[in-house]
């Protein structure tokens, strides 16, 4: 049905509306914490890491409100950068969709809505980039899983009437990804028709849309019982990288020359300064630095292969883009960034004072935690170009680990 879709026009709708009574007493299972943090926020930071570009919105039930910002409280400002206010649910799941399908088409309709429950929050890069190529491609699709038990279907007594064949069934899941405008126009007229359907998938098939199944993911299982909680309790406890077996290094070097200006950018950072950094972009000589390692372990070329200086679009923009650029390229491939260590080589200015700053900037931009991130600053005892202080240098390395 057409190209992938810009990233600033996909929307991810969490349903997180139900009671939850499955899981036993206490509050709603999606308020409840686990390892820490609460399976709502834990879900909504999944989905931000999967694709930082895309809009976010919750819907909730009207009682939940302070559940609900104690959720988002525990979110990072980068998670609640793409956060929308949330939108309140209706007396079922799929009145509770289309209210806040309504709500995404006052707020600005996206080009495509990803549909998730908050319950699953181990969808990771991968899933997400395959429900976007999908709904892009299909105008409507859902993940799948093969079934591995034989199905049975059994009459009301208990007898077996059919045994459907397993080849040609399989379990469906979130996130249900769709072109907005089919799946907008599929629940108004579900609602208007007082059909009541089980899953979005339904709603578009009930509107005679036909939906495509995409690979799916066993790990992207919904915590219903106190069993799944136990379950993905074990999950959260095994050690990072587990299942992320093959471990790349990159590096990358930089180079600036100083040109007019008040402040040199480093790391997304404004330090102040006698001079600028000259170059087509920001001239952020951390920030390069530190993409191309990124994109080196990956065997992705470099910057210019991805953000050519003879492209004007780029001219003074910030270096920021092309560091969150490269670092999606490594999630969608279901890996993740290990570790990153840059040296800045300069005279001038003084790099300690900023120092956690910049490293705080870069986490943000990349997604990782602070404690990955390692910046040290040299001189080069007033020998050669940065010695002279015409200029700025860094090296970066970066070890990215994926499947």
């Amino acid at each position: 049905m057409g190209a992938a879709p810009d990233h600033s026009s996909i929307a991810i709708l969490i349903v997180a509306g139900g009671r939850g009574s499955r899981a036993g007493d206490g509050p709603p299972k999606q308020y409840r914490s686990i390892a820490g943090k609460t399976l709502l926020a834990r879900t909504l930071h999944g989905l931000h890491m999967a694709m930082p570009e895309a809009t976010l919105k919750v819907v909730i039930h009207k009682d939940d409100l302070d559940h609900y910002a104690a959720s988002a409280a525990e979110l990072s400002p980068s998670d609640l950068e793409r956060l929308l206010p949330p939108a309140f649910g209706g007396a079922s799941r799929q009145e509770s969709v289309r209210n806040g399908l309504e709500a995404l088409a006052v707020a600005g309709a996206p080009d495509v809505v990803l549909i998730h429950d908050a319950a699953r929050p181990f969808a990771d890069a991968a899933l997400i980039a395959r429900a976007i190529e999908a709904a892009s491609i299909h105008g409507a699709a859902a993940p799948g899983v093969p079934l591995a038990d034989t199905i049975k279907e059994i009459d009301d007594s208990g007898a077996v009437v059919a045994t459907p064949d397993r080849a040609r069934l399989c379990a469906v899941q979130t996130p249900q990804s769709f072109r907005f405008d089919i799946i907008l126009k599929a629940h108004r007229a579900a609602a208007a028709g007082g059909r009541d359907c089980t899953d979005d998938a339904m709603v578009a098939e009930a509107a005679g849309v036909k939906v495509h199944i995409f690979e799916g993911d066993a790990a992207n299982f919904k915590l219903t019982t106190q069993q799944d909680f136990a379950r993905a309790m074990e999950l959260l406890k095994r050690p990072a990288f587990a299942d992320l077996s093959d471990i790349r290094m990159g590096q990358g070097y930089d180079v600036h020359a100083f040109g007019p200006g008040d402040a040199v950018w480093l790391g997304g950072v404004a330090i102040p300064h006698t001079h600028g950094l000259a170059g087509h972009s920001d001239a952020d000589v951390l920030s390069h630095a530190i993409t191309d390692a990124i994109l080196g372990a990956i065997a992705e070329g470099d910057i210019g292969a991805h953000f050519p200086a003879s492209d004007p679009q780029w001219k003074g923009a910030a270096s920021s883009i092309f560091l969150a650029h490269a670092c999606e390229l490594v999630r969608a491939r279901g890996g993740a960034i290990a570790n990153v260590d840059a040296t800045i080589i300069c005279e001038a200015p003084k790099i300690g004072p900023h120092r956690e700053r910049i490293r705080e900037k870069l986490a943000e931009t990349m997604g990782v935690e602070i404690g990955r991130i390692a910046i040290k600053a040299t001189t080069t005892e007033r020998l050669g170009f940065t010695g002279r202080q015409e200029g700025m240098a860094a090296l970066a390395i970066a070890t990215v680990r994926l499947p």
